[in-house]
């Protein structure tokens, strides 16, 4: 499996002011299968701990933080020698020991010739509850769901992968029935890597679906297990309450849909847990397309989405024949799946804030907006080949952007006043824009 993320590993390892590096993102992502990956391909030997399951050595970090004393523990626990720049120290799930966490500080400032790479699924949690953090004293990366390119590669299909990667549109375009069918087939698998590596084995969607109805039952059970007992029903609401806020005309998201009568402040603690989790992706509403949209954020009105694709469809119970072979009751829900899609695509690019627009009538909805940090460029989301762009025409007679992007199940072209962008192209929406702007 072939991870864009073990570039900027390697970029960390290569750095000359290298901190200890911590992976964030969502169980199952990944984290761990990248960072033993990692160590296997760009060092001697690697030292692995997992403080959920290793349950020994969390006493090494209950004492002074020495780093050498630490680093003569870590060798007699796993029996190995830690040479400084031949070895990688992987600490997985390290936020069930605060200490160990506590003690990246140490080895940036006094050993930082240590390799060190960490993840936790619930860091973020774990932030919020008071844990001593080592801020500026390490580095961070996200790690999502494979992207549709990086679907491509699982499935061997590299060299269609490197063509996306490309921007060859004219080739593209030939190919375009090869891209349409595998986006499909992305849109029922996802991007979890369990699911993606079945898939790419069996091809039986049927697995696929099982895998992922696991994956979402050990959502719930870390409900149970990890959030406050006085949230876990509000958080379970919320979670379950994400299909049908998405298969609204408007996705905006309305606490009426999880309980009637339902306020913002009985579940705002509900809703940082699941994004601090990597559950869910906030996406904020502004009010007027300037740059930094940061600076213009309505903190009152958001979409909410789940950080997979697939995931999505499971919690609807959409059969693969529907989204597949297509079925006029799926019309509907399609655009959110759409949509799904395209966040999930958008958030991959490290260089891209993301958001949406609607004007104060609601008249006028952009899908997302998003922010390169040089110009504000609005997108406009269609599940087929439906052209029209009204919203996307009224917001370009008002505000002038220098670029508008329409993404649709359309092929590549670029017209007067915007670019149409085909579905499958989304992930490298940030580089066609990039280049456009240079012309």
């Amino acid at each position: 499996m072939e991870r864009a993320a073990m570039a900027e590993l390697l970029g960390w390892k290569n750095k000359r002011n290298r901190k200890p590096l911590i992976i964030e993102g969502a169980r199952q992502v990944g984290k761990t299968w990248l960072m033993k990956e990692f160590g296997r391909l760009h060092y001697q030997n690697t030292v692995y701990i997992n403080f959920d399951s290793d349950l020994s050595i969390r006493e090494l970090f209950d004492q002074d933080m020495n780093v050498n004393r630490i680093i003569t523990g870590l060798e007699l626990f796993s029996g190995k020698k830690i040479d400084a720049e031949k070895t990688l120290i992987i600490f997985d799930e390290i936020q069930e020991v605060p200490s160990a966490l506590s003690s990246l500080k140490y080895f940036y400032e006094n050993n930082p010739e240590y390799n060190v790479v960490c993840a936790g699924s619930l860091l973020g949690i774990a932030l919020h509850s008071g844990t001593s953090f080592p801020v500026g004293k390490v580095d961070f990366i996200k790690l999502y769901p494979l992207s549709f390119s990086e679907f491509l590669y699982a499935l061997g299909n590299d060299r269609y992968a490197d063509l996306l990667a490309g921007n060859d549109f004219q080739m593209i375009n030939t190919f375009r029935s090869f891209y349409t069918d595998a986006l499909k087939h992305y849109y029922f698998t996802g991007g979890m890597p369990e699911a993606v590596l079945c898939y790419a084995e069996t091809k039986d969607f049927n697995e696929v679906r099982r895998i992922q109805r696991r994956i979402l039952d050990a959502y719930e059970q870390d409900f149970s297990k990890h959030a406050p007992n006085d949230i876990v029903p509000k958080i379970r609401m919320v979670w379950n309450s994400i299909p049908s806020q998405l298969a609204k005309e408007n996705k905006k998201f309305l606490y009426g849909l999880v309980r009637e009568g339902a306020r913002a402040k009985d579940y705002e603690t509900a809703i940082m847990w699941l994004s601090d989790c990597g559950l869910v992706y906030k996406i904020p509403r502004v009010n007027s397309p300037k740059l930094p949209l940061k600076a213009y954020e309505d903190m009152k009105a958001f979409k909410l989405f789940v950080h997979d694709t697939g995931l999505l469809g499971c919690m609807t119970g959409l059969g693969a024949r529907t989204l597949i072979e297509g079925n006029a009751a799926f019309s509907e829900f399609k655009g959110a799946l759409t949509e799904q899609f395209v966040l999930q695509q958008l958030k991959t690019d490290r260089d891209l804030s993301v958001y949406y627009y609607t004007n104060d009538r609601g008249s006028c909805e952009i899908d997302f907006v998003i922010d390169n940090g040089e110009m504000v460029i609005p997108v406009e989301v269609k599940a087929e080949e439906n052209l029209q762009a009204k919203s996307l025409k009224s917001f370009r007679e008002k505000y002038s952007p220098e670029i508008s992007v329409r993404t649709s199940m359309s092929e590549y072209r670029k017209e007067e006043w915007m670019i149409n962008i085909p579905l499958y192209m989304t992930g490298s929406l940030g580089n066609i824009v990039k280049s456009n702007s240079e012309v």
